[in-house]
């Protein structure tokens, strides 16, 4: 059964931790200088079960303005709010500060619980608590149930048992799927057990054995042991306090703010695509780049709020908004985070995160920065899987890597994706690591390798086609093995190019020479077979044709090797194939008649030198006419 996780909210000295202890029999302040200064400086922790069957975890947390970023921290794993209002003091700054917080982190259920009733008199608590009702009036406590107590008498405590009893048995708490993410809000070593971190589960389940990572420095461990409520536990799920004892790391390898999860679950960014609201009670705008300080989870990070279509917030307003980071975050989209500002320390504003890792920085008062939000704000999960694929590029995103940066995993993404696979809407590049991109990104690099060959076409008229590897490289920098081919095979296949082996060319491509090159290709052709079994070297070749440029020579003497009017027989030496069949004939002959040959045999059968005897003998080796067997050569039957 799911564990429903209090949170208290209140003013400082207003009654939280004295009502904690009223309802739970704990005391949650438990630092000396707590006790010493009689306020609540560090988070507080206690439970109780309810009649419904449900146990309720609760956090108490500081009141104090200088402590509200521990207060941020509590607040950020609650399902309910106990918000906390002295009746001799009514509605203080801590009292605002602490309401906004809880609207930014999005907690939709709570109750009032005004403290201190038996230091006022019953005219003056009914005049706190209508003044209480009209602060919150449209809000989501607008609504909420309201009780009078006195920790020091007792007085409604009763009262607020059956009335946490009531809401929660009549509430339907979702259950946080997907892997396992547990703010770290408390480390500390236990001798002979090393290091513990505490917090509140928000997602998934764990169990002991289990190997985590602590992110964002992706350090992984395992669990050794699982505490809830100082009790020990096989596995843990979402909603409950916890404390996980880890082996594998000391506790300075771990933070407060820190995110416990599965291993592969989180992905680092240091920029987040955000909706934002600036509070309606700030007294200045902000201005666009401000620092601030961004609140996540139980982390404090300093970063600025890039305003993508106005100059300056504006207080009350909501903007779309890209945060960026001075230290990296894990989060998923859907998670709500907390701005207060850099000098003096105020809650300014907050939202939601609505991708957790775009994949560039936003430029500001562009119109696709309104298209991106809307999709955010009204696309289905398949539109939000697209435009991810669509902004990873050629690279493409993994399965695995679309579960984070979607924070839908497993069926429920597969079940997502199965529509825009069968529409080829995304293509699946690599079975086995189920590596995607999106179809309009596939065509596009198509489009930019067409232009490619083509452009390669224009500038070597003459040439067959171009290499396979060429294309691949001048493509894009990474480009996968397995994109390329699934490329290259489209391009066949809607008859785009032609491939032959390790040449690519456009279908329509016909080799076509200029007058010179026509002319060259003649006078060049003639000369080999005037030149029969003496051909020149390639450098004697050049200095041939001097009077054309020699790019034209190499090219044209391409041409004649892929006509097959020339045939190379070694590097630097090519003949044209009528002289090689007449010596062919004649090997034959010889070897008919006398059964083997040699190398001065072979030298009087061809009138030539060694210079070419030896190229001219390995090559009727390599074409299968002849077998060397020793220092003769014998006919291959």
């Amino acid at each position: 059964m799911r564990e429903i996780v209090l949170g208290t909210a209140g003013h400082v000295d207003h009654g939280k931790t004295s009502l904690v202890r009223a309802l739970t029999g704990i005391e949650t302040d438990r630092l000396k200088e707590e006790k010493k200064r009689g306020i609540t400086i560090e988070l507080g922790f206690a439970f109780m079960d309810l009649p419904c069957g449900h146990r309720l975890g609760i956090i108490d947390v500081p009141g104090h303005e200088k402590f509200v970023k521990n207060m941020v921290a509590g607040a950020a794993g609650i399902d309910l709010v106990a918000f906390v209002i002295a009746a001799d003091e009514g509605i203080m700054p801590q009292t605002r500060e602490h309401f906004e917080i809880c609207s930014l982190l999005g907690v939709k259920q709570g109750l009032i619980i005004i403290t201190k009733t038996d230091m006022v008199e019953q005219e003056w608590l009914e005049m706190v608590q209508e003044e209480v009702r009209d602060y919150f009036a449209d809000s989501f406590l607008a609504e909420a149930p309201m009780a009078a107590v006195s920790s020091t008498t007792g007085q409604g405590i009763v009262e607020v048992k059956e009335l946490l009893d009531s809401m929660v048995r009549s509430s339907e708490f979702n259950q946080a799927h997907g892997p396992f993410r547990l703010p770290v809000d408390r480390i500390f070593s236990m001798k002979g057990f090393g290091a513990v971190v505490t917090g509140t589960s928000i997602s998934g389940r764990l169990q002991v054995g289990d190997e985590i990572c602590i992110y964002p420095d992706q350090k992984k461990a395992r669990v050794r042991g699982i505490q809830v409520h100082g009790k020990e536990e096989q596995e843990v799920e979402a909603g409950r306090r916890t404390a996980i004892n880890i082996q594998g790391l000391d506790t300075e390898m771990i933070d407060r703010g820190d995110m416990l999860a599965t291993a592969g679950s989180l992905d680092p960014s240091y920029m987040l695509d955000c909706n934002f609201l600036y509070l309606s009670a700030n007294k200045k705008n902000l201005k666009n780049r401000a620092r601030v300080r961004v609140h996540l989870g139980t982390a404090e990070i300093m970063g600025r709020v890039v305003i993508l279509e106005a100059e300056e917030a504006i207080a009350g307003e909501q903007y779309n908004v890209q945060v960026l980071l001075e230290e990296p975050v894990t989060a998923w989209p859907g998670d709500h985070y907390v701005v207060r500002s850099y000098s003096p320390v105020r809650t300014i504003g907050g939202g939601v995160i609505l991708n957790a890792k775009p994949g560039k920085k936003r430029r500001r008062f562009k119109d696709i920065n309104q298209s991106i939000f809307e999709l955010y704000h009204q696309g289905t999960p398949e539109d939000h899987a697209l435009f991810l694929l669509k902004e990873s590029g050629f690279m493409g995103l993994t399965f695995a890597q679309l579960e984070v940066r979607l924070g839908i995993f497993g069926k429920r993404l597969k079940k997502i994706l199965n529509q825009p696979i069968s529409a080829r809407k995304l293509l699946v590049v690599d079975s086995e690591s189920q590596r995607m991109v999106s179809e309009e990104i596939y065509l596009g690099v198509m489009e930019f390798a067409t232009s490619l060959i083509t452009d390669f076409h224009k500038e070597n008229p003459m040439k067959e086609g171009m290499a396979k590897e060429e294309l691949r490289s001048r493509l894009y920098q990474g480009l996968e093995p397995k994109l390329f081919h699934l490329l290259i095979n489209g391009l066949v296949k809607n008859n785009t190019v032609v491939q032959d082996k390790a040449l690519i060319r456009l279908a329509s491509h016909q080799i076509s020479l200029q007058a010179d090159a026509e002319s060259v290709k003649k006078e060049m052709e003639q000369f080999y077979l005037n030149s029969g079994l003496q051909p020149p070297t390639k450098k004697e070749l050049a200095t041939k044709f001097t009077e054309f440029p020699a790019k034209m020579i190499k090219e044209v003497a391409d041409l004649l090797h892929n006509e097959n009017i020339l045939v190379k027989v070694s590097e630097d030496l090519s003949f044209h194939p009528q002289a090689l069949n007449q010596l062919r004939d004649k090997l034959l002959d010889h070897l008919n008649s006398t059964g083997e040959v040699n190398a001065q045999d072979f030298k009087t059968l061809s009138g030539v030198s060694r210079k070419f005897t030896i190229p001219l003998m390995e090559y009727f080796d390599r074409t299968k006419v002849t077998i060397r067997v020793g220092e003769k050569r014998i006919l291959r039957k």
